[in-house]
């Protein structure tokens, strides 16, 4: 019976907390102008690659390696929307809407809360990352078709990814808990920082040996590589040498390891926090 009742909190927790996060990503505007702010950065960003293919790769889409990179680039959407979106909603609540304090005396799963918050991200993040691909496809000859879709290492790659970028947005949330001052980047930092160093535009080969080391100690990395072999029928060269079910376990291990870290890291923050008051902190920076 009990472990019943904590189900139910568990689910109405996220239930509430989508239903509260998709109402502030698009309250603040019409949905016109809504789709087009959600839209225009990252195929911006897809037409920038272009350009960049263009003028460095002297080849644009024609380049060997261009249908790689437009695919990680565009599944690189989600990395920011989950993992940034779940620790900045700790500034939300704290610094903007000064709520965070009540969501801790509230009957909620704060975990559950959090990413419930980060799921309205993640369903705007879905939407761009299908237009991203469709105009890929059909603008830019990326062989993405319907018949050499990989469903269920889609599926499998993009659930258990979802899963690891809300336990690195809970870790960073953690952080941003004790954090007085500069944490309103700390989301996005991590997020370009792992653009770099995950093999998304820059295949791992090409970076200096022991930056090339550290992005593949990096489970997004692998999780990339797997949707890029699920979309494309092929990866890049540096994971050959791996299978898909390989690519998989990785992400599902690491993910496992990820959560006891992220979970621990939270729960050490939560209480510091409350400790020194900070649930309620308003740096006004």
């Amino acid at each position: 019976m009990q472990s019943d009742r904590r189900m139910h909190e568990t689910w109405r927790s996220f239930r509430v907390a989508a239903w509260l996060g998709w109402q502030i990503e698009s309250n603040w505007a019409d949905p016109f102008v809504f789709a087009i702010y959600s839209l225009v950065k990252p195929l911006a960003g897809a037409l920038i690659l272009v350009f960049m293919y263009a003028v460095i790769a002297k080849g644009g889409v024609d380049s060997p390696l261009f249908p790689a990179v437009f695919v990680g680039n565009a599944m690189f959407i989600y990395v920011p929307a989950v993992l940034a979106g779940i620790s900045w909603t700790i500034i939300d609540d704290r610094e903007h809407y000064g709520m965070l304090k009540y969501v801790y005396t509230a009957p909620v799963s704060v975990f559950a809360y959090l990413i419930g918050r980060g799921v309205a991200k993640a369903a705007v993040a879905t939407v761009v990352v299908v237009v991203t691909l469709l105009l890929g496809t059909v603008a830019l000859r990326v062989p993405i078709t319907l018949a050499g879709i990989n469903g269920p290492l889609v599926v499998g790659a993009l659930v258990s990814g979802c899963v690891m970028l809300s336990l690195f947005g809970i870790l960073l949330g953690g952080v941003t808990l004790v954090t007085a001052r500069h944490n309103y980047g700390v989301g996005e930092a991590v997020a370009g920082s792992l653009y770099l160093l995950c093999g998304v535009v820059f295949p791992l080969d090409t970076l200096p040996s022991w930056l090339g080391g550290v992005g593949r100690g990096i489970p997004i990395t692998y999780w990339v590589e797997a949707l890029r072999r699920a979309l494309l029928g092929a990866g890049t060269p540096a994971f050959d040498g791996l299978s898909d079910g390989a690519l998989l376990g990785v992400i599902l291990g690491s993910t496992a390891v990820l959560a006891g870290l992220a979970v621990g890291t939270f729960r050490l923050a939560e209480r510091r926090a409350r400790a020194r008051g900070l649930l309620d902190m308003q740096t006004m920076y």
